[in-house]
């Protein structure tokens, strides 16, 4: 209790704090940690919860990450990509149903090229200007990411996994690179996106030590966004008999984050849900303060399968929101109608 104390104070604390937390978390320590994470989060956003209009537009890849169910390798993934119509058909849709975020994610695929992506982002930002594009397309060279800000985007998503350069190459085939990640996150926020970084919970391999990496890096980097998610494992990858990341833990370290930056935008993952029917819920009880409904077309929803038993595949755009606004309120919190830009540090 005295690490987690001095970390709601100071903000910051020595990596072997970090892991020292994590080695030592029990309910009494989790329960007081969201109690501190809420206070922070009650004073900067109040009870406010910011929607982002998720649309995943392919679930083609090119990378072979071993935890994903929409690896290269997986033959037996059924593939879709949605046109530029389709893509700004959700766009117009979401707009009427109150959102200000549109996070375009998709596997990386190189068919969408970056004039056709710059195309997409600007017949978005020329219909709905009062909106933010936020872009979850993977890695990709720094002149491509400087062409995507030009034509209007504003935000990126790159999970960066792990901040464990082992780790890192436990989770991922050799042709991939810890320093590419890097190198990506780092152009990012040099061109001026707000960066969203992120990580999986309770993955292969992975322990305190490879958490507190992880916390450290949220507290040096200070992104505009952190998601994370439990592990939730996919039949058709090598990790697929590997058991599923806890709620519990991932609870404790939305609340340790929201510590360490009170302004960070942290997101009650769509995996929360998934292993529990109340984890979003938990998840804004403990610190986080964004959902993202899916935009996407109902037909292709359940083929974006990341993971197994994704939730809210069959859902209509229209129901998957107002299913959110109701669970929201009924946890005391409300969904605004916001860009929901990162608000500055109190002084």
């Amino acid at each position: 209790m005295r690490l987690l104390e001095r970390l709601a104070e100071e903000h910051t604390l020595e990596f072997e704090g970090y892991q020292e937390l994590l080695e030592s978390r029990t309910p009494e320590l989790a329960a007081r940690a969201a109690e501190l994470a809420l206070g922070f989060r009650h004073e900067i956003y109040g009870h406010d919860v910011f929607v982002r209009g998720l649309i995943e537009f392919s679930s083609f890849c090119k990378n072979d990450c071993l935890y994903c169910g929409i690896r290269c390798s997986n033959a037996r993934s059924d593939r879709y990509r949605l046109t530029p119509e389709q893509i700004m058909e959700c766009a117009d849709d979401g707009y009427l149903f109150g959102y200000r975020t549109f996070v375009l994610q998709s596997g990386e695929d190189p068919h969408y090229t970056d004039g056709m992506l710059c195309d997409i982002i600007s017949a978005i930002k020329g219909r709905h200007p009062d909106c933010a594009i936020t872009l979850s397309i993977g890695e990709r060279s720094r002149e491509s990411y400087q062409r995507l800000f030009d034509a209007g985007a504003d935000r990126y998503l790159l999970r960066h996994e792990t901040a464990s350069p082992e780790h890192y190459a436990k989770l991922h085939p050799a042709s991939m690179s810890f320093e590419n990640r890097m190198r990506c996150i780092s152009d990012l926020r040099e061109i001026g996106y707000t960066v969203g970084i992120g990580y999986m919970v309770d993955t292969p391999f992975q322990g305190a030590y490879e958490l507190a990496c992880d916390l450290k890096f949220v507290e040096e980097f200070r992104p505009g966004m952190c998601g994370i998610g439990p592990f939730v494992s996919h039949h058709a990858t090598p990790f697929a008999s590997e058991p599923n990341g806890s709620v519990e833990l991932t609870c404790f370290l939305l609340s340790l984050m929201r510590i360490i930056q009170p302004n960070l935008l942290i997101p009650a993952t769509t995996s929360l849900g998934t292993l529990d029917p109340m984890g979003r819920e938990k998840g804004i009880l403990a610190g986080a303060n964004v959902v993202m409904p899916n935009l996407s077309p109902r037909e292709v929803r359940s083929r974006y399968d990341l993971y197994d038993n994704k939730i809210c595949t069959g859902e209509e755009a229209a129901e998957c929101r107002f299913c959110l606004d109701a669970r929201m309120e009924s946890i005391g919190y409300r969904t605004v109608v916001d860009r929901g830009d990162p608000k500055p540090m109190p002084s």
